[in-house]
């Protein structure tokens, strides 16, 4: 079936050209990677604990050793050079860096980022450096949590310190990964850490989460050297009703209002959405948000990450839906307050790995809205790609056909964006290696790079090969899924 980019964009016979500069790189988080939890001086995090409470994660999986990335960080460069991509965004951890979240950084947790970027910088791989990736210290959760405004504050203290260790070396800085999946899974409907599932928590921690992004942007810019660019990840769910019904269209309103207008309203239009407000009525009078956040929330950006794996069809309440069918584990509490009675359905189509529609087309109206809504601010997908079941062959080979096929779509969904006038700087795959996947222990992957884990070994996939053509020449060839490079 043709989608609406593709006669956006067609195909020149030698491929689709992305424009001269655009970045191509790729991604990781690091609880997911890392591993070494008690070395150095690092402290729990909520994902230490949360992956320790018996039946919250697959298998019982933890990140103790993850990739082992912390030992083999070396290596992981080294595949990320062969592959000639341009830069690597890779989060920071705050308990390694700032135990407890709290005081003065350890000179282990400094040294270890200041090596992974300075090895990044030689091998011409720009570093981008997130501060928070879903693992909020332990000691902070076990003060509130993101539920209290006490824990913004510290957020920023933990930027300033982040900022002075490596703003000579980071130029490129992102607060947030995704708040809609802390505030909403790790504290809504609990399937994140810290697995707490009050609806008026979920919805306070959105807020504190907005202001410690306002606050933490305040803290680097007062730090980084001019030039330093700073931004913020969102996940947007691309909602769409399942017919045009006014009831399923106000349904589409309601989830496009708490996962996406929630955020994007205070972070780049200076106020919270009116409707989302009164949707959420019922449940608190949002009196934690203080005269002056809005201000402080509401900070100039150098660009804008968007997140995006599939798009979300919901709708109105009486509608019967599969459990999980929103795209996140199931629970018998809801990530969506206020709007508990929509329904979700999974889109037509061929799915991935984790259940989720292959839909390029969602990227590209995604884009486009953004481009209508922020006509002046650059876009970076910071995140995409897709889990499928990778295995090694009898020769050691990861094919992988299905992944390439995803990126292929999806990169075609881009550069048609960019021809009908986006602002896209860039594309970063998620992810670099196969990692524990948060709730899904390690029964997902996602990686370009097959890891064994039980030995760590790493074998790049067929797409790691067919992305490393692209990243080198700035040109999606016609599709092909042979992974040949």
């Amino acid at each position: 079936m043709a989608t609406a980019f593709e006669s956006a964009a067609p195909a020149t016979p030698g491929g689709r050209v992305f424009p001269p500069g655009f970045l191509w790189g790729t991604a990781t988080a690091a609880y997911q990677i890392e591993g070494a939890a008690a070395e150095d001086g690092r402290t729990p995090s909520i994902w230490d604990t949360y992956s320790r409470t018996p039946g919250k994660v697959h298998n019982g999986d933890t990140g103790d050793v993850a990739t082992d990335h912390y030992h083999r960080w070396r290596e992981d460069i080294a595949i990320m050079a062969d592959l000639g991509v341009g830069a690597y965004r890779f989060s920071l951890s705050w308990s390694r860096l700032q135990p407890g979240g709290r005081g003065s950084a350890t000179g282990a947790g400094l040294d270890f980022y200041r090596r992974l970027a300075d090895a990044l910088l030689e091998k011409g791989i720009t570093p981008v450096a997130t501060l928070y990736h879903w693992d909020l210290p332990q000691e902070l959760e076990d003060a509130g949590g993101w539920p209290e405004r006490e824990t913004a504050a510290r957020f920023a203290d933990y930027a300033t310190l982040a900022a002075r260790a490596l703003g000579d070396r980071v130029g490129t800085w992102i607060t947030l990964n995704e708040p809609w999946c802390s505030a909403f899974l790790g504290y809504g409907s609990g399937v994140h850490a810290p697995g707490r599932t009050d609806p008026v928590d979920a919805l306070r921690a959105a807020h504190h989460l907005n202001l410690g992004h306002g606050l933490a942007t305040q803290a680097l810019r007062a730090e980084l050297p001019a030039g330093s660019r700073v931004s913020v990840t969102l996940n947007f769910h691309h909602t769409r009703a399942l017919t045009d019904s006014p009831a399923d269209r106000d349904a589409a309103r309601r989830i496009d209002g708490l996962a996406n207008r929630l955020f994007t309203g205070p972070l780049l239009h200076g106020s919270y959405p009116a409707d989302t407000l009164a949707d959420t009525a019922p449940l608190t009078d949002w009196s934690f948000v203080r005269d002056g956040d809005a201000a402080a929330i509401h900070q100039p950006l150098d660009f804008l990450g968007v997140n995006y794996y599939t798009p979300t069809l919901v709708a109105a309440s009486g509608t019967a839906a599969p459990q999980g069918a929103d795209g996140h584990r199931p629970s018998t509490h809801s990530a969506w307050p206020g709007a508990e009675d929509v329904a979700f359905h999974r889109a037509p189509g061929p799915t991935t790995a984790m259940g989720w529609a292959v839909d390029p087309s969602g990227l590209y109206d995604l884009l486009l809205r953004l481009r209508q809504d922020l006509p002046r601010l650059p876009l970076m997908i910071t995140e995409n790609g897709a889990a499928f079941d990778d295995y090694a062959g009898p020769d050691g080979a990861v094919h992988d056909p299905d992944r390439i096929a995803y990126l292929h779509g999806h990169l075609a969904a881009v550069h048609a964006a960019v021809e009908a006038g986006v602002d896209v700087r860039g594309y970063f795959l998620w992810s670099l290696l196969d990692n524990f996947e948060w709730g899904y222990g390690y029964s997902k992957r996602f990686g370009a790079v097959h890891v064994d884990y039980p030995t760590g070994r790493r074998t790049p996939k067929s797409s790691a090969h067919w992305y490393a053509r692209i990243a080198r020449t700035g040109t999606l060839p016609p599709e092909d899924t042979s992974g040949t490079a």
